[in-house]
C-alpha cells in the first residue's frame, strides 16, 4: 500500500532534474529567492543546502545564493521532496486591512512604502500562516507583482520598500546593494541600547560571518574571516531612571546592509539592543519589560533614494510606534 499512516498523504516528490530558463520576468532576481519561489513548501534551510551541495547549478556552474540571475540562463533544479501545500487564506480580517492601510507612508506608481508593524514577518514561512507580503497581496489585488525590495526581522518596525514591477525592484535592489558613499541608499535606524554611550559619534566597522546551528537557527558574529560591515551610531538622548537603569537612544546610519548587521555591532561594542533575545541582555531585557517593552527596540526610522523613474531623491520617514515611544516617555519621567 502506498498510503501513509492514519491515511496521510505522502508528500509528493519532483522525481526527475528541471532545467528552467530565466527570462525577462525573473531576470535579476537572487537564485535563492527564485528557488524559495519556485520550490514552495521546500523549507528554506534546504533549499541553501542544495545550493552549499552544488544541486543546483546555473547554466552547468555552481553558483552562490546572492547569485542574480540573468535572461537566457538555464537552471538546474534537482529532485526534491515537495511539502503539501498550506491553504492560504482567501480574504483578510477587518483588523490586519486596518492595519495595512494605516501602514502606508508613500505611494505612487512604482512603489510602495510601509511602516511594518513590528512582530509582523514580512513573509509566512512554517510556523505563520499569512505574513506582511501575502496579506499585502490579498489586500491589493491590483498589483500583481508587487515584491519586497528588502527585509526586515519579524521584530523590527519601520520603512519597508516594495516594488510594483521588475524594472523597478532591479533599479531599487541595485541601489541597496551599493555603499552608502558610493550612491546606494540611505537607511537611518533608531535603536535603544542598554547602558550609557560616552563616546559620541562612532563609526563601526567591525567584518560579520553568518553561522548556521544544528537546529537551523541563525547567529551572526564579528569575525575577520567575514564580510566588511559598517555602521555610523549617532547618540540622540540619555536616559537614567531613579533606581540606576541607563540606557541610550541611537540613531544608525548603515553603510552596508548585513544580516543582524546594528545588533550584532551594538552587542560587540557592550551596548546591545534592548528587547534583544539573541544578542542582548536577559537583566536589562527583563527590567524594560516591566516599562512596557515587549519586543526589540529597532526601528527603520528612514529611507533616501533615487526614483527609479524620475531619478529624484525621495526621502521618507517612519514615526515610532505607540509601543516604543511609550517606552522612551516612561524612561524620561
Amino acid at each position: 500500500m502506498n498510503s501513509s499512516r492514519n491515511g496521510a498523504h505522502p508528500a509528493p516528490v519532483q522525481r526527475s532534474v528541471r532545467l528552467v530558463e530565466i527570462g525577462n520576468e525573473q531576470e535579476g532576481q537572487r537564485i535563492d529567492n527564485f528557488l524559495l519561489a519556485t520550490l514552495k513548501g521546500v523549507p528554506r534551510s534546504h533549499v541553501y543546502r542544495l545550493l552549499r551541495r552544488g544541486e543546483v547549478r546555473v547554466n552547468k556552474g555552481r553558483i552562490k545564493p546572492v547569485y542574480r540571475l540573468r535572461k537566457g540562463d538555464v537552471v538546474r533544479i534537482p529532485p526534491v521532496r515537495l511539502a503539501p501545500e498550506r491553504t492560504q487564506p482567501s480574504s483578510l480580517s477587518a483588523a490586519m486591512r486596518a492595519l495595512l492601510e494605516a501602514s502606508v507612508l508613500y505611494e505612487d506608481d512604482w512603489l510602495l512604502v510601509l511602516n511594518k508593524p513590528g512582530g509582523l514577518a514580512v513573509h509566512g514561512g512554517s510556523t505563520i500562516r499569512l505574513g506582511l507580503i501575502e496579506a499585502l497581496r490579498l489586500w491589493r489585488p491590483d498589483i500583481p507583482r508587487l515584491e519586497l525590495v528588502h527585509r526586515l526581522d519579524r521584530e523590527t518596525s519601520g520603512c519597508l520598500l516594495l516594488a510594483k514591477d521588475r524594472r523597478t525592484l532591479r533599479a531599487l535592489q541595485e541601489q541597496l546593494q551599493q555603499d552608502l558613499h558610493a550612491g546606494g541608499m540611505e537607511k537611518r535606524y533608531l535603536a535603544l541600547l542598554q547602558g550609557a554611550w560616552t563616546s559620541g559619534e562612532r563609526l563601526v566597522e567591525l567584518p560579520l560571518v553568518k553561522n548556521r546551528l544544528a537546529g537551523g537557527e541563525r547567529l551572526v558574529s564579528v569575525s575577520s574571516q567575514g564580510r566588511r560591515a559598517v555602521s555610523r551610531f549617532l547618540p540622540k538622548r540619555l536616559y537614567r531612571t531613579r533606581d540606576g537603569l541607563e540606557a541610550s537612544l541611537m540613531e544608525v546610519i548603515l553603510h552596508t546592509g548585513r544580516m543582524h548587521q546594528i545588533r550584532v555591532h551594538a552587542a560587540a561594542l557592550g551596548h546591545p539592543v534592548a528587547g534583544d533575545a539573541k544578542y542582548g541582555d536577559p537583566d536589562f531585557n527583563r527590567r524594560l519589560k516591566r516599562l512596557g517593552l515587549k519586543r526589540l527596540f529597532l526601528h527603520a526610522a528612514r529611507l533616501v533614494f533615487r526614483h527609479p523613474a524620475s531619478g529624484d531623491r525621495l526621502a521618507v520617514e517612519a514615526p515610532l510606534d505607540e509601543v516604543l515611544q511609550g517606552v522612551l516617555d516612561v524612561l524620561a519621567c
